[in-house]
């Protein structure tokens, strides 16, 4: 009997013993992420990636490069240093253009978001029929070519145009004559540039406020209502937080397009009066194609890409709160 239990029970094999070990690899090889390996994803992206590359890196190296030299664009270049950056900081005229384009950067970003928050603040409290058109049309400036509203804000801000048609309408009834040649003017060039920045970008925030307002439960909307918040609490206690990534995205958009804005300028003042609607983005046309300064235009660039980065950085790091 001895000898038949013996038979019957069988010793672990080889292929068993293995079998506890296999389970470990096994483990590790189900926790891997389903499908083909990562590195096939490169080329899924690599088109794109040379694209980019080749016009926007590439071009972004040139002319950090052409940015040490001094260089007509025709002749023979000569070695500069960083003696254009130097000039982009002492250079009177460089330096009012960064000054203006922080001007800018208020009509462009900081005003459209706030009038954008105080029309998503009226529509979260009341229903507005209509709603889907008013958002289509505010919306419309942004599908426009910039060189025709320019061209349209021209006729706007004429002698003969409807602000100072309104503005004589005024002056008939006794109220002061406040008609001007709005671009010709050295004082209101500038904020009338701006101002058509506004009426462009507000249909950008709206659209995105709008669509983050969606998000926001409407139980936080009651529940501060029955708490006995008005308009101005509930909008900085609800609203306000759970817009905080769209309002990110508003102003780097936002920003991006004071930054980046010459075609308004180059159509509609061309920097005049004098330099009072010069920004950066036009000097770097200005100093490569007319004055023939390429090295100082390149400066010019690179330092507006650097400081657009780092202004873009900085909102996403104050408005959605990152690295706290």
């Amino acid at each position: 009997m001895t000898t038949v239990a013996r038979q019957k029970t069988p010793e672990p094999g080889p292929e068993a013993s293995g079998s506890s070990k296999a389970r470990p690899a096994g483990r590790r090889a189900r926790s891997r992420p389903p499908g083909e390996p990562r590195a096939v994803g490169w080329l899924y992206v690599l088109p794109a990636l040379a694209v980019y590359g080749a016009f926007l890196l590439w071009p972004l190296v040139r002319g950090a490069q052409f940015s040490l030299y001094h260089w007509d664009g025709i002749g023979q270049a000569t070695w500069a240093g960083l003696s254009n950056y130097t000039a982009t900081w002492t250079d009177p005229t460089l330096r009012g253009a960064f000054g203006h384009l922080l001007v800018l950067i208020v009509f462009y970003a900081i005003l459209p978001c706030c009038i954008a928050f105080v029309l998503v603040a009226i529509m979260s409290r009341t229903k507005i029929r209509g709603l889907t058109f008013f958002r289509t049309v505010l919306f419309m400036p942004q599908v426009i070519a910039m060189v025709a509203v320019a061209v349209a804000w021209q006729w706007v801000y004429s002698a003969n145009g409807p602000v100072n048609t309104v503005l004589g309408w005024l002056h008939a009834l006794g109220l002061p004559d406040w008609r001007h040649g709005w671009l010709g003017d050295f004082t209101f060039a500038l904020p009338a540039i701006g101002l058509v920045g506004t009426w462009v970008e507000i249909g950008l925030a709206l659209v995105l406020f709008l669509a983050g307002v969606q998000k926001i439960p409407r139980e936080l909307y009651e529940a501060a209502r029955i708490d006995g918040a008005g308009a101005i609490r509930e909008f900085f206690t609800v609203t306000l937080p759970g817009l905080r990534r769209e309002l990110s995205v508003a102003l780097t958009l936002t920003t991006i397009m004071a930054v980046r804005n010459f075609d308004l300028i180059y159509m509609a003042t061309a920097g005049g009066p004098g330099d009072s609607t010069k920004v950066p983005a036009y000097e770097v046309y200005n100093r490569t194609f007319n004055t023939g300064e390429v090295g100082l235009g390149c400066a010019i660039g690179v330092t507006l890409a650097v400081l657009a980065f780092a202004i873009t950085a900085g909102i996403g790091r104050v408005v959605e709160g990152k690295g706290e």
